[in-house]
């Protein structure tokens, strides 16, 4: 039986370079908007497009949302890229209003806009991912250096009360921030694998790796 990734299509923006990604690293990839199929999925991949509170909203509306904590719950791997990685927490103030909207709450924390009145924000181009012993562990940084150069697009990243205890890796840019999340078969990274070159092909691949039930 095929062990097919599903990416998530949440009708935001043109998920090509997530699919072509996946494919290139060796993956069996869906992309689609049906929950049918994301809940029977042998991965997951929920991508980067959009506003907190618009991706949420559309995601409960359209039944993704519950698929998703479905697969979830059944121990499909699973990786949330950009946006997908802060939708994974308890909550975030990337809305209209600047109110909270509720994520997924598969992780315990929020999501908050990066403030800077020295830096650039949104926070674009490249920068390091420094490693935690945790992330030196995990499957998903198998073969990646400690400090290596990623690609980033965001003016939101995860607060400091996400728990310590799943942060896999932290990038420093206007504050310190978890860039990389790992729980039992929950991934999460802030930056963009498919846009990081040689070592998102790593990470990309190691995914799929762990797909395959590889350890």
């Amino acid at each position: 039986m095929a062990r097919r990734i599903v990416v998530v299509d949440y009708h935001k923006g043109n998920l090509s370079s997530v699919e072509r990604g996946l494919v290139d690293a060796g993956g069996e990839v869906l992309v689609t908007d049906d929950p049918a199929r994301i809940r029977e999925a042998a991965g997951v991949v929920l991508p980067g497009v959009g506003s907190f509170g618009d991706a949420m909203a559309f995601l409960r509306e359209s039944g993704e949302a519950e698929a998703v904590l479905d697969a979830l719950g059944r121990g499909v791997p699973f990786l949330g890229i950009c946006l997908g990685l802060q939708l994974l927490f308890e909550r975030g103030d990337e809305t209209h209003d600047g109110s909270w909207a509720q994520g997924l709450g598969v992780l315990a924390g929020s999501a908050t806009r990066l403030e800077s009145t020295r830096l650039k924000v949104p926070h674009v181009g490249w920068d390091q991912v420094n490693l935690t012993p945790l992330g030196r562990a995990c499957r998903l940084f198998r073969n990646v250096p400690d400090g290596a150069n990623v690609y980033f697009t965001h003016s939101f990243a995860l607060a400091d009360d996400v728990d310590a205890g799943v942060v896999t890796a932290r990038t420093h840019y206007v504050r310190s921030f978890a860039s990389a999340v790992w729980r039992d078969n929950v991934f999460g990274v802030q930056f963009h694998p498919e846009k990081s070159s040689a070592v998102g092909a790593v990470i990309l691949s190691n995914f799929v790796d762990v797909v395959r039930g590889g350890r």
